[in-house]
């Protein structure tokens, strides 16, 4: 990172319209959106490991042996078989809310991309969007 010279720190020949100012807040939404489903991805992969985890752990378990299962907050005793068709539901629906907030970020990040382009175009090194 460097420091902008004097002349380049009071560059103002750029005038903000309206229009710029919107996609400068728009800009700015996308981004904590991003973050936000950036957030959100992460605490789904940690979910879905733990989920791996579980399955693999009912695979070594007795088939005869009722099995403790989360369901919100609270812990439920279950057959094995239910127990696992359970796991793979959670499973699938954890894999598809995954995937619908990557998809959500991938559209964030095009967006971003576009306003990127079109506000460095008029405004140069007087303006910022990198964290």
């Amino acid at each position: 990172m460097r420091m902008l010279s004097q002349e380049e720190e009071h560059d103002d020949s750029a005038e903000v319209t309206w229009e710029d100012q919107q996609r400068i807040n728009s800009f700015s939404k996308l981004n904590t959106r991003l973050r936000s489903y950036e957030e959100q991805i992460q605490e789904l992969k940690q979910e879905k490991e733990a989920l791996d985890d579980i399955s693999m752990e009912l695979e070594l378990a007795d088939e005869d042996q009722p099995v403790m299962y989360r369901i919100g907050e609270a812990f439920v005793h279950m057959p094995h078989s239910r127990a696992i068709k359970r796991l793979e539901r959670d499973l699938a629906a954890l894999n598809a809310e995954l995937e619908k907030h990557t998809a959500s970020a991938e559209q964030c990040e095009k967006e971003m991309k576009a306003l990127k382009v079109t506000l460095y175009a008029k405004f140069g090194r007087a303006i910022n969007l990198d964290e």
